[in-house]
Formats: C-alpha cells, sequence, structure tokens
C-alpha cells in the first residue's frame, strides 16, 4: 500500500484544527504541521494527534506549504488547510487509491461552509483544488495570495470521488475581514505583473462576477446565504481593481 503524507500550515487554528486532524487519522500515514508561532491552543491540540510539529516564521503561502512538504517522510503529499477535512466519501476514496499505484497529480472538490450553510452551487461548488501530489514532481507557487500547484504538462491530473469540506467563515464579519486582506494582496500581485485594463475591470467585473454566481451558476439555490456570499465576492472584485488602479496612480 502506497503511503501518503498530510501537511498543513497553521496558525492560531484552535477552532477548526481538530476536525482536520480527526478526519486524516486512517487516512495518512503521518502528519506534518507547520506552524507559524500560534499564540492560542493550537500546538497543543496537534500534539494530542501525535503529528510531527514543527515551527517556521511566515515566509508565504506557497513557500510555507513547500518548506512543510519538505518536512514530510513520503514523497506523496496530501495538502488540506486548518479550516478544512475530509469527507467520508473522499476518506474511502483516498483508502482506495493507496492500494494502487499513485501517478500524476489528484484534484478534489472542495464543499465551501459559510455562515453554517454548506454551499452547493454558485461559485462555491464544486471549486475543485488540486490537493494530493509528488512533490518530486510539483510545488506550490510562491504568489503572495491564490498560490496553486504548478504543473508541468507531463503530469496527469485524476479527480477523486468525495469533498474537501472546507469551513470557510464562521460570520459576515469574518467574510468582508478576508476580502479586504485577500483583494490587497491581489492588487498587489497584479501590480507587480504589470496588469493592465483595471478601470475596465473595475466597472464591468463585479457586475460579472455577481450574474454569472447567483444566475448563471445557480447560487441563488442556495437561498439567502448564496445571494450574500455572490454579492461580497463581487465586492471583493471591486476591491481588487479599485486597489490595482490606486496603486497604479501613486507609482506614475
Amino acid at each position: 500500500m502506497q503511503k501518503i503524507s498530510a501537511v498543513i500550515i497553521t496558525f492560531n487554528e484552535e477552532k477548526k484544527i481538530t476536525a482536520c486532524l480527526a478526519s486524516l487519522q486512517g487516512i495518512a500515514d503521518e502528519i506534518v504541521v507547520l506552524d507559524s508561532f500560534s499564540s492560542d491552543k493550537t500546538p497543543d491540540i496537534c500534539k494530542q494527534f501525535g503529528v510531527k510539529f514543527y515551527q517556521q516564521s511566515w515566509t508565504g503561502y506557497g513557500q510555507q506549504k513547500n518548506d512543510a512538504a519538505a518536512k514530510a517522510s513520503h514523497d506523496y503529499i496530501l495538502s488540506l488547510d486548518a479550516d478544512e477535512c475530509l469527507s467520508p466519501v473522499l476518506q474511502k476514496s483516498l483508502i482506495e487509491l493507496k492500494k494502487t499505484d499513485l501517478a500524476g497529480v489528484y484534484r478534489m472538490n472542495r464543499l465551501n461552509n459559510f455562515y453554517g450553510y454548506n454551499l452547493h452551487h454558485g461559485n462555491a461548488y464544486p471549486d475543485a483544488t488540486n490537493r494530493l501530489y509528488n512533490r518530486r514532481q510539483v510545488k506550490w507557487s510562491l504568489r503572495k495570495v491564490h498560490e496553486f500547484l504548478e504543473l508541468p504538462a507531463s503530469v496527469g491530473v485524476t479527480l477523486l470521488k468525495g469533498d474537501i469540506l472546507h469551513k470557510s467563515k464562521d460570520t459576515i464579519q469574518d467574510h468582508i475581514a478576508g476580502i479586504n486582506k485577500y483583494s490587497t494582496l491581489s492588487a498587489e500581485v497584479y501590480f507587480e505583473n504589470n496588469k493592465k485594463g483595471a478601470f475596465l475591470k473595475l466597472l464591468f467585473s463585479p457586475a460579472f462576477t455577481f450574474l454569472k454566481a447567483y444566475f448563471f451558476r445557480l447560487g441563488f439555490l442556495d437561498g439567502y446565504t448564496g445571494f450574500v456570499v455572490a454579492r461580497i465576492n463581487a465586492q471583493e472584485v471591486f476591491l481588487k481593481y479599485s486597489k490595482l488602479l490606486l496603486l497604479q496612480k501613486l507609482n506614475k
């Protein structure tokens, strides 16, 4: 049976890390946690699960994940965020997969939970993401935000059955604070890459983002929560391009 190392990066995740670690029991052959010096009970909870626990200062999302993967004993890495856990169907898929010869990268759908509600439509689902990979073939990008696995053309991708259960935002306040942070980082990435057309994007992209999520991708079927999430996502796009325009003006 092929062995898998589960790898998680953490910072003050005491409210959510228990569910994450519990879902990996019997699935991962080891769990590696790289913590950024949490001040809450995250280290104690991790140690109760017998994980390999390390700490280092924050180096950015992608670099932190690469550094964590380098500390694993096995080449195949299952990367989870601390606010994510495996659904029973995905657990079963991974158990069956380990009986085979692993090859390439494995993709998983992500079921996002906002304010206590699972969203099955809109931009929130299926939200597929590559999470199981061979660290000798694949690395995380070093983008400031929305890091991704950089896949060589020769590496195939297989979608597994089941979902990563993502406990995203507990409250609207948390969600708004998050989009303020990530829109700033996204604007900086765009500016560094000389992104053009910010004003036109500012005018049209927020509306298109809402229409796509709420109507075209049936976000309205998720009721009130689907509407709020689509609206806040549109606001994130507005903030991203507003901040990009400001950066461009200030650096002329």
